[in-house]
């Protein structure tokens, strides 16, 4: 099983902010603006809280999202995010133009494991609002996954559970390249679990490490030993694994203990 570390959601230049480690200790990840969307933030929520309103709480005036922004709701893994989903529904990824090719060159294909990082930071709330804790560093966190059950092209018609997903809009499906990656219905090497999901706050699911900047992530020891794409052995620095700037999804390819340092990060 290969596993593929897929950046996603608010930058620094999309978005502006870091997502929100909520004070429950959800990981929010924020998906980030894209014009050729139709969902807009205000349809977003969390547990009654529009996404607008989470971002504009915790946003500079001069990065704040407006209510006509719409975003790319991907990966679509938080079903409860909406609220006019079908009993159909089913968690999924999508990806398409240079990335897409990426992935297949890279050999991925039903089984392996995506699991999505982005950049996180820790908050409060004072006074029913939402804010960054001051001084929490900014992270790299893993906050979500999905094993790869099937592979729609866009040679092959959609099932009606994926009609909603913003890859299967006619922007996306006229392009060269782009591919919807749908969700087991449980993962293969840990059945007790949903094949695709959010995840809560956990050291363990934490990339960065301590006291650095979030680029440079803390690894186990044997992932000096694995093929990783995008990056090479002098990616492995003194104290830290300095992760690529390019790139949306590193592959990595399969390894026994590749697949057990996963199941322990999706472990609830």
């Amino acid at each position: 099983m290969k596993v593929i570390l897929s950046r996603k959601g608010f930058d620094s230049e999309y978005g502006g902010i870091a997502s929100p480690i909520l004070p429950d200790g959800t990981l929010l990840s924020l998906p980030i603006p894209y014009d050729q969307d139709i969902i807009k933030y205000t349809e977003l929520n969390y547990q009654g809280k529009s996404y607008y309103d989470i971002i504009n709480q915790l946003s500079r005036a001069d990065k704040r999202i407006s209510k006509k922004h719409t975003a790319h709701l991907d990966p679509d893994i938080r079903q409860e995010c909406l609220s006019n989903r079908t009993k159909a529904w089913r968690p999924i990824f999508g990806q398409s133009d240079a990335a897409l090719g990426h992935l297949y060159k890279q050999g991925v294909n039903i089984g392996d494991l995506f699991l999505f990082f982005g950049w996180f930071r820790q908050t409060e709330e004072v006074q029913d609002k939402l804010r960054f804790v001051k001084g929490s560093p900014n992270q790299h966190i893993i906050y979500g996954y999905l094993q790869i059950d099937q592979i729609i092209t866009n040679t092959e018609p959609l099932p009606d559970y994926a009609l909603q997903h913003p890859h299967a809009n006619s922007f996306h499906r006229s392009k060269a390249l782009n591919s919807i990656f749908v969700g087991m219905q449980n993962l293969s090497f840990a059945p007790s679990h949903p094949g695709a999901g959010t995840l809560s706050f956990s050291v363990k699911r934490v990339l960065t490490q301590a006291g650095q900047s979030r680029s440079r992530w803390g690894l186990p020891d044997f992932f000096k030993e694995l093929n990783i794409s995008y990056h090479t052995t002098n990616s492995f620095k003194s104290g830290y694994f300095q992760s690529a700037a390019k790139g949306q999804e590193f592959v990595i390819q399969p390894d026994s203990r590749l697949t057990e340092w996963a199941k322990d990060i999706v472990q609830r």
